[in-house]
């Protein structure tokens, strides 16, 4: 689970020597690939932590985040990037973590702290519009790509066709199973009739769909996405509901048409959030994030994927805090978030 392709690992110095001979400390920091939306969001904060002084970050790039938790919740590491089921698994020493048991599991997950929030996009399906289709329930019987062999992806991409349309791998459509960087291949070779994966907007996975032909989204319908069965599944710590209105989509009508009743995107989303230690100061704590709230308008500068992933998106049910999640803010970064204005709810702190 969220094992992240393994590319060599990236050292990235937040700035020349002069900048880190001033810094005030030096950290580490674990993130995924460096051009998704976890690599951007750290190498950011790694280049205005050392514009401020704040401090010299060297980051790990193309890392597990399974193991890069556990590294900071055991002081190994000082800052990773946290898809948010993680702490929850980690909590109760199931899944990627059933081996160290409850009581340790329940330890570690209780040493880590959250500075900010994202996501990584949402779920929906694409596919071709030469193949007319026009709703969910037409993908019944298709052969679907829906991720990787194993993990969190996986997972969520069935259960999006399951709130969407009530169809299950197996029984009503034949779902394809490929790591990665074996997609880029399927979505032009014909070899599948749909897909369904996360996307941030533009996403490089559509624009290589949109440069091979016309592409069709379907958003999950507005009744299934706020049934009773999607909020059971959107209430699972880490998952949360993305809406996106049509603007927010940059490919024009000719490249991508977007099926909704009311023009709007709906996906399940996987939120993340930048986790460390709770024996970090308050000061330091407070610094990192305030600067991350900053230069926000930064991050969203750097790359296009950045615009609309959950920045400052303090909403408990829109970041996936509070509930069954046992995550918290750390209370130098509570402290920068209201300093700033935001509300940050009782339970997330």
């Amino acid at each position: 689970m969220f094992h992240f392709a393994k590319s060599a690992i990236a050292f990235a110095l937040a700035a020349g020597l002069a900048g880190a001979a001033s810094a005030q400390v030096n950290l580490t920091a674990e993130t995924a690939n460096n051009d998704g939306v976890p690599g951007n969001t750290i190498l950011h904060l790694a280049d205005v932590l050392s514009e401020r002084k704040v401090a010299n970050l060297q980051v790990a790039s193309g890392q597990t985040l399974t193991n890069s938790i556990r590294n900071v919740a055991e002081g190994k590491s000082d800052i990773s990037a946290a898809p948010l089921i993680l702490p929850f698994l980690l909590s109760r020493g199931v899944g990627p973590y059933a081996t160290l048991g409850k009581e340790k599991g329940a330890e570690l997950a209780g040493n880590l702290r959250a500075l900010y929030p994202y996501n990584v996009g949402g779920y929906n399906a694409f596919f071709y519009s030469n193949k007319g289709y026009t709703t969910w329930d037409d993908l019944r019987g298709k052969t679907i790509w829906n991720g990787p062999p194993r993990g969190a992806a996986l997972t969520n991409a069935r259960q999006t066709l399951q709130i969407a349309a009530g169809l299950n791998e197996g029984k009503d459509y034949n779902g394809v199973q490929q790591n990665w960087n074996q997609l880029d291949t399927t979505l032009v070779d014909g070899s599948v009739d749909a897909f369904v994966f996360p996307a941030t907007w533009p996403h490089p996975r559509i624009v290589t769909m949109t440069s091979a032909g016309k592409v069709t989204v379907l958003s999950i319908p507005k009744d299934k996405f706020e049934s009773d069965f999607a909020k059971k599944i959107i209430s699972v710590p880490g998952n949360i509901p993305i809406v996106l209105p049509r603007e927010a989509l940059p490919f024009p009508e000719e490249q991508l048409t977007l099926i909704s009743e009311d023009n709007k995107l709906r996906a399940l989303g996987s939120a993340f959030a930048e986790v460390v230690n709770k024996s970090m100061s308050d000061e330091l704590a407070k610094s990192i994030t305030k600067a991350h709230i900053e230069s926000l308008d930064q991050l969203k500068k750097r790359s296009k994927i950045m615009a609309n992933v959950g920045l400052a998106e303090m909403d408990p049910v829109l970041s996936s805090f509070c509930g069954q999640s046992p995550l918290k803010y750390h209370p130098g970064a509570v402290q920068a978030w209201e300093e700033a204005g935001y509300k940050i709810a009782d339970c997330a702190k």
